[in-house]
């Protein structure tokens, strides 16, 4: 089997994009080793999956060549159960639907995108009230858990009428690393997929662009950062607002369901010197 040329910019673009990742491990205490042992489970299952000929799983020779990795290992790893929920766990999904809720639905907002203070209890504000959102989204689930988990990840305040206020637009854990880590699973995973999709596969490419300078100044990038912040948000909600519109208008069977991940970001570093001289504005 003849292996395609690989293209000469690949490497160094692998390279560059694996830069922060490896500061995340560094910093977390993930060694090489112990990755590199991680990185050959995915090497196998992604061979396995999705580099199949006529359909048929290949076997373990074929994975090897592939992918490089020891046919003792590549029999060992499949015989492992693998881990295909690339899903948001359970608690995170149900956050982010219940603030949504909030956002988007009558009585909770004062217009789509304005969330109102919401009295604690039933007793105090009836169905507009924290325990009648979460009732709206869950019989099962007790708004005393929720309020209590949203609190410790500064989620949402309380003020000294008892009402409990939306601190964010959108379910984005100020503290709890693992809500995080379920965001950076799901966010980077879909953002590399479609730039990996646009630079592998025929067809129009799905959306994927930025906007990029090299000579502003500290002013100018925090005037940058408030209106992301700003603007962005309002673009997210928007589209939100849509989606969940175009969800309850034209149900697909469970067969033709899919899923989207739509993301705004902004990311700002000095500039090394070398680079220092303006540049007119680029965009991808």
């Amino acid at each position: 089997m003849q292996l395609p040329t690989l293209p000469p910019s690949l490497l160094p673009a692998l390279l560059h994009v694996m830069r922060p990742l490896v500061r995340l491990m560094l910093r977390k205490g993930v060694t090489y080793t112990y990755f590199a042992d991680l990185l050959k489970e995915v090497f196998v299952d992604v061979a396995e999956r999705e580099f199949r000929l006529d359909d048929k799983p290949p076997s373990d020779s074929r994975i090897s060549l592939l992918t490089g990795v020891h046919r003792k290992d590549v029999k060992r790893l499949r015989a492992r159960e693998a881990d295909s929920d690339s899903g948001l766990p359970q608690a995170v999904s149900f956050g982010a639907h219940l603030v949504s809720v909030w956002l988007n639905n009558t009585p909770f907002c004062s217009k789509p995108g304005q969330p109102l203070p919401l009295a604690r209890l039933a007793s105090n504000g009836g169905e507009c009230s924290f325990d009648g959102l979460v009732a709206k989204v869950s019989k099962d689930i007790r708004a005393r858990v929720v309020l209590d988990e949203w609190l410790r990840l500064g989620v949402v305040r309380i003020d000294d009428q008892d009402c409990v206020h939306l601190e964010a637009m959108a379910f984005i854990p100020q503290r709890g690393f693992d809500e995080k880590a379920a965001y950076f699973r799901h966010n980077l995973h879909d953002h590399a997929c479609a730039a990996v999709h646009n630079l592998t596969e025929g067809g129009e490419p799905l959306f994927e662009r930025s906007v990029h300078y090299d000579s502003l100044s500290p002013a100018a990038i925090e005037q940058l950062r408030n209106a992301v912040s700003v603007e962005g948000m309002q673009v997210l909600i928007g589209l939100n607002q849509l989606a969940g519109q175009l969800e309850e208008r034209d149900a697909p069977p469970p067969d033709a369901r899919q899923r989207i991940t739509i993301g705004v970001y902004f990311y700002t570093e000095p500039t090394p010197p070398a680079e220092s001289t303006p540049k007119p504005a680029s965009s991808s």
